[in-house]
């Protein structure tokens, strides 16, 4: 079998505002866990409440992600300022 390489390189990676987006998405996450837990016998009675469970796991996954994308920025910056770079 051979083996398979690549025809270009890889595209840079995207940088932005990644706080703000882990954060938005985060709270996306729980308002939708919040909205229906009011309405969790209903899903419950048609064994769908697992769709209220994904939303708080992905409510709590993004406290983490938020912890881990504002420790990655205060890394970089601390980089670039012990670098010279901007």
């Amino acid at each position: 079998m051979a083996k398979w390489t690549p025809k270009h390189e890889a595209p840079e990676p995207l940088e932005g505002p990644v706080v703000a987006t882990i954060t938005g998405g985060t709270i996306l996450w729980f308002a939708l866990f919040l909205v229906q837990l009011p309405f969790y016998g209903w899903f419950a009675d048609r064994d769908l409440s697992w769709w209220v469970w994904t939303c708080a796991a992905g409510g709590g996954l993004g406290l983490i992600g938020i912890w881990y994308v504002r420790k990655r920025d205060a890394a970089i910056r601390r980089h670039a300022a012990t670098n010279g770079l901007h």
